[in-house]
């Protein structure tokens, strides 16, 4: 990281003092012009108005001063200027002038005869130039020796700032389970990453301590059935009757059907773990209701579904619609005494499936916790029921997934009611 900050940054100072540097050396041109300028013309008006009285002006140190025609013929008895025609027009506008590395500035007035005059300060340049260009190599070679500065300065800024990121690994590699990393008393970055830390640290925790109960439930439940079936088997080679083989191949049969019932259970939750959902659709609530009291076994308690005059949609695949009606149906089997209501209600943007029996009930102390995988409320919920303990699991699992909410409660009838609410899907159609 130190590198990966430290050669960006230095290579953005780097350019930004090289574009300096060029701007600056670029500008020191114009700079020295300027000043050349302002002494010529501190040389050129006390001698213009020498010149206009009619006598010789002096030759200031620096400055060569000469009087010339408006032709710009010297006429100041010494040789030739080496101003051509332009540049004595440009000098009579009171322009400048550079000739041969000599900067010239003019201005013209009129001698006591009547004759104008053309008065020009020149001043060599060769000097200031080659000062210029060294001032300009000196500027770039300075924005190197800064970009190298820079570079140093955030390396060791840098390395001073990941101290406490460093400390902050070593505390977490010899960081005891169960223990948290201490927040540091700075409300900054680095406080905020220790909380999301051990925010992440409790949610790993808390997935691995479900992942080894669930997994030691899942294997105690499969015992109990490999147990009986090979049990069975045992007595059945034991004691070769073919009366008894009858009857034990039924137990033997009962028994691999509920063990393959809790390995499709096992299975249906294994991949809503993993989050794979089946997509999406509009479902008619009150249908699959109907078609799934249809598929309770013979001898189950009457069912009896009711809703309004329509149609309720729920946004949720028909497979989903079809485990939860048929877990919560069948788990309502097993306890209820007389009968089992299930009503559709219908809302704006939300559905609800209702389904109430008059069995025993589940205490308000067990109804936090009868979601949960292989949980049983007591001896009426136990393995003799025919349940696997994952119905209502698979129930909550798969209504949460879809974005729903699943809760149980008190029935009217004094037994359990289950409450499904669902995303709605469209309308309630009229009949």
């Amino acid at each position: 990281m130190q590198f990966r900050i430290t050669v960006p940054a230095a290579a953005v100072t780097l350019a930004f003092l090289l574009g300096l540097a060029i701007v600056a050396g670029r500008g020191l041109g114009p700079l020295r012009d300027s000043s050349v300028d302002t002494e010529l013309t501190a040389a050129l008006n006390p001698a213009a108005a020498v010149v206009s009285a009619g006598r010789t002006p002096a030759q200031p140190d620096g400055v060569t001063l000469r009087v010339l025609d408006t032709a710009g013929t010297p006429v100041d008895g010494r040789g030739p200027t080496g101003l051509g025609p332009g540049d004595v027009r440009a000098l009579k506008a009171g322009q400048q002038v550079t000739v041969s590395r000599m900067r010239w500035l003019g201005s013209v007035v009129t001698a006591p005869d009547g004759q104008q005059r053309l008065v020009a300060a020149g001043t060599g340049l060769l000097g200031q130039d080659l000062t210029v260009e060294k001032a300009a190599r000196w500027l770039l070679f300075a924005a190197a020796i800064g970009a190298v500065l820079a570079a140093i300065a955030t390396w060791l800024v840098v390395r001073f700032a990941l101290r406490r990121v460093s400390r902050m690994r070593r505390t977490v590699r010899a960081l005891p389970t169960g223990e948290r990393l201490p927040l540091p008393e700075a409300d900054d970055e680095l406080r905020a990453l220790a909380a999301d830390f051990n925010a992440l640290l409790s949610r790993q925790e808390d997935i691995s301590r479900r992942l080894r109960r669930f997994t030691g439930d899942a294997a105690h439940e499969l015992r109990s059935p490999v147990a009986s079936i090979r049990v069975q088997a045992e007595v059945a080679v034991a004691n070769p009757d073919p009366e008894l083989a009858q009857e034990t191949l039924a137990d033997i049969l009962e028994e691999a059907e509920r063990l393959s019932a809790l390995l499709d259970g096992l299975l249906t939750l294994a991949r809503s773990d993993a989050g794979e959902l089946p997509p999406a659709e509009a479902v008619e609530l009150l249908t699959e209701a109907r078609a799934a009291a249809d598929r309770l076994p013979p001898g189950s308690p009457p069912v009896r579904v009711t809703g309004v005059a329509g149609q309720v949609w729920a946004h949720a695949a028909h497979s989903e619609v079809e485990l939860v009606l048929n877990n919560l149906l069948r788990n309502a089997c097993r306890y209820a005494s007389s009968q089992i209501v299930v009503s559709v209600l219908p809302g704006h943007s939300r559905v609800r499936l209702v389904v109430d029996d008059d069995g025993p009930g589940i205490p308000p102390e067990h109804r936090e916790r009868v979601f949960d995988r292989f949980y049983r409320v007591g001896d009426d919920r136990a393995r003799t029921s025919g349940g696997t303990g994952l119905g209502l699991a698979m129930v909550a699992e798969t209504v949460r997934r879809r974005g729903g909410a699943v809760s149980v409660g008190e029935s009217p009838e004094g037994g359990a009611r289950f409450q499904v609410v669902w995303r709605a899907s469209g309308n309630v159609s009229g009949s």
